[in-house]
């Protein structure tokens, strides 16, 4: 049986974390069942909960969940960092076609899968600790990402983001004039490594860089282009009528002319 160490963790890209799944000894190799059902492991009972989380969440970025039992996507999306992101299902992820493409697109696609399922896997060598660290992390994190952008285009992932939204867990405009409007990630590309992610004003109709130093590196095709205009066609009634205001300029209080 491998340690914690020898098992490694995920962590965002930016910021390192424990997952407190992670401390349960756990091999690499992709599961052969035919089931993808998650099976969620506890934690070691000799793990004293409170004193570790504790120590490893001080003078850290992330949060710390309580649950011990968290799933990973639930651990992920409770990282610092990736307030943007819901929670995908455990049954939009396990829907072979929803993942339709994404084998092409993401190293080591099956470690991935089983990682953020959280399903028991047997090493079977293909890969080794060092690898471990610095292909499998990335990989989890993209596939999530990749399945993120498709789910946030259904009912029920619109609907997470609703939340969200209400929550201002997205931030607001930077403009003065949108009156601290709240905002919705967006992506300018949906071909993932072309662009980082974006705020969108439905105000002012523009787009701005996240104002999160720990947002500024996250993929935007996780969330892709459609997913703010969807949103308000789903939700209509939250659009807000366009700034009217603009800022004028002027030169000792003459407005200067509009050059054609």
């Amino acid at each position: 049986m491998k340690n914690k160490d020898e098992r490694g963790v995920i962590r965002s890209r930016s910021e390192p974390a424990l997952h407190p799944n992670r401390l349960k000894d756990k091999s690499l190799a992709p599961s052969t069942s035919t089931s993808l059902a998650a099976n969620y492991r506890n934690i070691d009972a000799s793990y004293d909960q409170g004193e570790s989380a504790e120590t490893s969440c001080k003078g850290s970025d992330v949060r710390c969940l309580d649950d011990e039992d968290a799933s990973w996507i639930s651990w992920f999306c409770n990282q610092k960092g990736n307030e943007f992101f819901c929670e995908v299902d455990d049954d939009y992820i396990l829907d072979d076609f929803n993942r339709s493409g994404l084998r092409n697109q993401v190293p080591f696609y099956d470690y991935a899968l089983d990682l953020i399922l959280d399903v028991e896997s047997s090493n079977d060598g293909t890969l080794t600790d060092d690898e471990q660290n610095n292909v499998i992390e990335s990989a989890a994190e993209m596939l999530y990402g990749l399945i993120h952008g498709r789910y946030i285009a259904t009912n029920k992932g619109l609907s997470a983001m609703l939340e969200k939204y209400r929550n201002y867990d997205f931030g607001r405009c930077p403009r003065i004039h949108c009156n601290k409007q709240r905002c919705l990630p967006v992506g300018q590309s949906d071909i993932p490594r072309l662009s980082t992610v974006k705020i969108y004003c439905p105000k002012c109709e523009d787009i701005y860089a996240s104002q999160s130093k720990h947002q500024d590196q996250i993929d935007g095709a996780y969330f892709g282009t459609t997913f703010p205009h969807l949103f308000f066609l789903t939700y209509g009634h939250l659009k807000p009528q366009k700034a009217s205001q603009n800022y004028v300029r002027r030169i000792y209080g003459f407005k200067v002319h509009k050059e054609e």
